[in-house]
């Protein structure tokens, strides 16, 4: 895993990054944001979830780590969406 960015990726994000809309059932890449201190552990970096529903303005993602299903707590800027 990256513990930077790429050149042409650095500086601020786009504010549409953070104020991207998921749907509950959308299938999600969880993808670390270097510029933000993520709130969730680099183990699951990288791991697709499927979107349960929106706590405040961080959406809950559960996804599967080994035979369990976890549930955590993640901000639009750390996600991108899969599929069409």
């Amino acid at each position: 895993m990256l513990k930077r960015k790429n050149i042409r990726e650095r500086g601020k994000r786009r504010l549409s990054d953070y104020f991207r809309n998921f749907k509950d059932g959308d299938k999600v890449a969880i993808i670390r944001e270097h510029s933000m201190n993520p709130a969730f552990h680099k183990r699951i970096q990288g791991k697709t979830g499927v979107i349960v529903g929106k706590r405040g303005n961080a959406y809950i993602i559960s996804l599967y780590e080994g035979n369990k299903q976890k549930i955590h707590i993640i901000k639009p800027a750390n996600l991108k969406k899969l599929g069409w």
